[in-house]
């Protein structure tokens, strides 16, 4: 292989983390062929901001397509299990945002979804997905690439390193990502995003301790699993004047605005992970882990790299200091090589070796099943108020 060829299909918020991060990569030569989107007023400036050769409105193209190697899937999740599947087959390895896929309704289900359809059903519903994807990917010799940067953040990295070093027994867990709202014009519908906060921003600190306790099991020779899961959700912004809004981007109309899950592992730990749109003043990324021989503290945002303090914003139209932030006045603590510090250039530089030398990605398949296997177990208990055993 002289060059990794790179297909691309999405031209929003993930491909733009994505690209900065591919553009990053080192030791591993990169031809960024072909990008596919739907709006014209995304695809066109992506083609040349990114340097792709082709832009396409049809992802069919990059299926047949023999020079392309890998498919990075950046679309709304709605469509992503469709896209692996057809990759997967069409011989093309596979990048996928997460999550790997969900729970978007049906022809004869009533409308919205979110309101109207049992989490029950979706949960077994769900299961059936990805047992078919599973089947899929494991009959392929193609690698299948689990977008999820928490497990390539530094300080991430170095928790599993103590961790494995030391043989820790992490005995309680807290992760977090919370945010103002989302600018996604399709995060407030459960029948394009399969859920709200805690699937779109939870589901990074979920997969983050998952991959911290399989790091503890291997160090330690056992095998550790979730037992069960133990989740309350609800949506409090509709409740919110149009003032007290207006500071707030969350408009959830069948889906969750804030989510807190418990999981119960098999060596008697416990995790709690909390998501919510509720969060002002940027957005806040962080796990804590409680060992019986040290306590650890991830902080990825926001963290203590620089301070800056403005009385005005002249001359900071084009400085990007933090996502979600609405004002650069005061007090903030801007973010620094964002990609670096929330895992993004790690992980493609993983996934390009992967492809490149023939080997598993840190980031896998098991990682991408078993986070939305526990999400929607988390989705039912929060309906039935009761505990889900796995």
């Amino acid at each position: 292989m002289d060059k990794i060829v790179i297909g691309m299909v999405g031209a929003g918020r993930a491909t733009e983390l994505h690209m900065n991060a591919l553009q990053r990569v080192s030791g591993i030569p990169l031809r960024f062929k072909t990008i596919v989107a739907r709006r014209p007023e995304q695809l066109l400036p992506a083609k040349e901001r990114y340097g792709f050769e082709i832009a396409s409105y049809n992802f069919n193209d990059l299926l047949i397509d023999p020079e392309i190697d890998v498919i990075d899937i950046c679309t709304p999740p709605y469509v992503h299990e469709d896209m692996i599947i057809k990759a997967i087959q069409a011989g093309k390895h596979v990048i996928c945002e997460k999550p790997l896929t969900g729970y978007f309704g049906n022809e004869n289900d009533e409308k919205p979804v979110g309101l109207k359809v049992s989490k029950t059903i979706m949960y077994e519903e769900v299961l059936k997905s990805i047992e078919n994807l599973k089947k899929i990917i494991d009959a392929s010799d193609r690698k299948f690439m689990y977008a999820e940067n928490f497990v390539y953040a530094p300080a991430v990295v170095k928790a599993a390193e103590i961790i494995y070093a030391k043989k820790s027994r992490i005995l309680y867990m807290k992760g977090e990502e919370s945010l103002k709202g989302s600018s996604s014009p399709v995060a407030s519908e459960w029948s394009k995003t399969g859920g709200g906060t805690f699937i779109r921003t939870g589901s990074h600190p979920l997969s983050a301790i998952l991959w911290l306790k399989q790091q503890e099991a291997q160090a330690r020779g056992v095998d550790i699993f979730v037992e069960s899961v133990l989740a309350d959700m609800g949506r409090v912004t509709p409740l919110l004047s149009e003032y007290e809004h207006r500071h707030i981007m969350a408009y959830p109309n069948d889906v969750e605005d804030n989510g807190t899950v418990i999981l119960t592992f098999s060596d008697g730990s416990k995790a709690v992970i909390i998501a919510t749109d509720v969060c002002l003043g940027g957005s806040k990324n962080y796990l804590e882990l409680y060992c019986n021989d040290a306590n650890i503290k991830c902080n990825l945002t926001m963290n203590d790299m620089m301070s800056t303090y403005f009385l005005d914003e002249y001359g900071l139209d084009n400085v990007y200091l933090s996502e979600m932030l609405p004002t650069k006045i005061g007090w903030n603590k801007p973010f620094i090589a964002d990609e670096v510090i929330r895992g993004y250039t790690d992980e493609m530089q993983d996934f390009m070796e992967s492809i490149y030398h023939d080997r598993e990605p840190k980031s896998g398949f098991k990682l991408a099943y078993d986070t939305i296997k526990i999400t929607y177990a988390a989705y039912k208990s929060a309906e039935i108020g009761q505990r889900v055993k796995l």
